[in-house]
């Protein structure tokens, strides 16, 4: 890598690192001309460029002809008259081209026990699960959630259900009994498929259990079978007729199963996200367009070769397992690590180790896990990543959030050894796959920014009112055309998915990232600066505020609650929560005991994610005389600031001295 400063790269930052002549000779997307090249034809023939794309990296049953259908905006529908099975692209492909021998998957266990699966055996394995699930009554259009750790079965039962074309809901398995309810209830699903534990940082912890606990909640009589995981042997209930091991349930089945055709529009799946409101909105992808976007996007910003053994540390319960997990890695025939257990178990060098046992060339985590362990190797310098061999690294990348400057520093000469680029995506769940990032062999990379969007996706900066702003100046990021992974609805409410994605505010036109971004004056680069609505993202995992308030004044001892976010080292954004109780306001070591309550409670309600780091007990929550919290006010408190707006409104105004301390 070459190295070359110039000013104005960003806010506050110069440094530019330029992609080295060797990566990018052998780079997909080879130097600025070519990245160029594919921005002129998408801007001189939209649908030509994404239709030739589509030709080009998906395997069609049924061959589209109308490639954007734009009638029932934004309601928009790619590729609509094909017929594919995702699948089949990510699996029978792999055996028709020869691949069926290669490695599709390195199953590392928390214990560090390694298995190898190859195309032939995942393929074998997804059929007989198909078989299964087929067996049970499971069809084209059911909707099944699969509530699972990190394992080849969470894989398999995704792509099980993609043959099949049931429509699956992963949940995140540290998500609670009641958050898996709410879940069940709005997919109407008609099974779950599930494991007796998972294994994690040397843990057993509960999967079944919760199940169990989530379906006597009621209101979840959709559901008609229960598969479960044997991974840990721990001792589980069994409902007769409605519970079956999976082992049971693909003993005896044919390892071929005929793929499902379905419209390039059926819906793959659909991942519930937190909303500013409480109730979880289920984000819904189709099977075409996103995965042309999952596999495109492997090849353009991970420039995947057939020699890479890539490794993405997300769990299969986010966006990021199922595009560069499920679906990504395995409709290019990639060999990929799946992870099961944490970063810091047995010791914090567990991902250099890893790195250095499969020789991976291409490492994807989030910026918590590194400043995580830019601490840990502060801390004890045994685990600090210059002790491994980590030399098969040719390409790092951070998902999640933001990567702050100095974490991308460490993370470029620690681990990358000054050679490898570094790929700072930004994108969402209801983007589908990466929309802002530098591609490796074309983009000079500027710590702390994601560069430019990828060539296709027309990103913006507009002001309130939609009018695009001048580079340098903050505004509101928004997407101008729709692309072909986009979220098409959120599942049961498609007002709300206009109202959160197309506001009419900004004519009803763009898609609305909810994210501020501000573009550097001379490269036109995009820097995110945050949330502009009431979403926390902590450890790149985002969730409402509203929902995290939901669960606090469900509590009986809670009469009122405002959650906000705060700025965190560790996790990018920490929950800080103002309580009001229904008693006297507790101080000194009641306090700190009711705030560990209240802290457990919400880890119960919702999950450990959702945490508050601080909860400060008042009297009252600062509000106007019409009631309303001023929650811009408990942001400046939580950052320790001083408070320097218009307090005049306030019915309350001594309120915000009580409000300074934590417990």
């Amino acid at each position: 890598m070459t190295t070359q400063t110039t000013e104005h790269q960003g806010p506050q930052e110069s440094r530019v690192f330029a992609p080295s002549a060797e990566f990018a000779a052998q780079a997909t997307v080879s130097g600025m001309d070519a990245y160029k090249a594919l921005w002129t034809e998408a801007s001189q023939d939209y649908e030509g460029f994404w239709a030739r794309l589509a030709r080009e990296n998906l395997d069609w049953k049924v061959p589209f002809t109308r490639t954007l259908n734009e009638d029932d905006a934004p309601f928009y529908k790619w590729f609509e008259d094909g017929k594919l099975n995702v699948s089949y692209n990510c699996l029978d492909r792999n055996l028709e081209n020869g691949n069926g021998g290669k490695t599709a998957i390195i199953f590392e266990a928390d214990d560090g026990a390694v298995t190898n699966v190859t195309y032939k055996e995942l393929h074998e394995k997804v059929c007989k699960f198909a078989n299964g699930l087929k067996s049970r009554g499971i069809k084209k259009g059911d909707r099944v959630i699969i509530y699972m750790s990190m394992s080849v079965e969470g894989v398999a039962a995704m792509q099980a259900c993609a043959r099949i074309g049931a429509t699956h809901s992963v949940v995140f398995g540290g998500f609670s009994a009641k958050s898996l309810q709410e879940r069940i209830i709005d997919a109407g699903a008609v099974a779950v498929i599930t494991a007796d534990e998972q294994q994690r940082g040397g843990k057993r912890l509960p999967l079944k259990s919760i199940v169990d606990e989530a379906l006597a909640m009621g209101g979840c009589d959709t559901i008609k079978d229960v598969i479960v995981y044997k991974r840990t042997g721990g001792d589980v209930a069994h409902v007769a007729g409605r519970d079956i091991w999976l082992h049971e349930l693909v003993e005896g089945q044919s390892a071929e199963c005929e793929p499902e055709w379905v419209e390039a529009e059926h819906p793959l799946f659909i991942l519930y996200t937190s909303g500013s409101t409480g109730t979880p909105k289920g984000v819904q992808h189709s099977s075409g367009g996103y995965l042309l976007w999952a596999a495109l996007t492997m090849k353009w910003t991970f420039d995947i070769k057939p020699s890479d053994v890539y490794w993405c540390t997300a769990d299969i319960g986010w966006v990021t397992g199922h595009s560069y997990i499920a679906y990504g890695p395995t409709a290019v025939g990639a060999t990929q690590i799946i992870f099961e257990g944490i970063p810091t178990f047995p010791n914090a060098g567990r991902f250099w180790e890893t790195v250095a046992k499969h020789k991976v060339s291409i490492f994807y985590t989030a910026p918590t896990a590194i400043r995580s362990l830019i601490k840990a190797a502060d801390v004890d310098p045994k685990v600090h990543p210059k002790n491994y061999d980590l030399s098969s690294l040719r390409l790092l990348g951070t998902v999640g959030e933001p990567i702050n400057p100095e974490a991308w520093m460490w993370y470029y000469k620690n681990v990358g050894g000054e050679k490898c680029p570094i790929v700072d995506t930004f994108w969402q769940t209801e983007t589908g796959g990466h929309m802002i990032t530098p591609l490796p062999g074309a983009t000079p990379m500027v710590p702390g920014s994601c560069t430019l969007p990828l060539p296709g996706i027309m990103t913006a900066i507009v002001d309130e009112a939609g009018h695009d702003v001048p580079n340098g100046q903050g505004g509101i990021l928004v997407v101008k055309r729709p692309w072909p992974s986009m979220i098409r609805t959120i599942w049961n409410n498609p007002e709300r998915f206009k109202s959160s994605y197309f506001p009419e505010e900004l004519g009803g036109k763009y898609y609305l990232a909810g994210d501020g971004a501000i573009r550097n004056k001379d490269t036109g680069y995009f820097t995110i600066t945050g949330r502009i609505d009431d979403v926390l993202n902590v450890s790149g995992h985002r969730m409402g505020t509203m929902e995290i308030e939901s669960a606090l004044v469900a509590n009986p001892l809670v009469a009122e609650a405002a959650v906000v976010g705060k700025p965190d080292e560790t996790t990018g954004e920490s929950i800080c929560a103002f309580v009001v109780l229904k008693q006297a306001r507790p101080t000194g070591e009641e306090a700190k005991r009711l705030a560990l309550e209240l802290r457990n409670w919400v880890a119960k309600e919702i999950g450990p994610i959702a945490k508050p780091k601080e909860i400060r007990f008042g009297d009252n929550l600062p509000k106007t005389r019409s009631g309303k919290i001023m929650r811009r006010l408990l942001r400046v408190l939580a950052k320790g600031e001083t408070i320097t707006q218009d307090v005049s409104t306030l019915e309350n105004p001594a309120i915000l001295e009580q409000l300074k301390e934590a417990s």
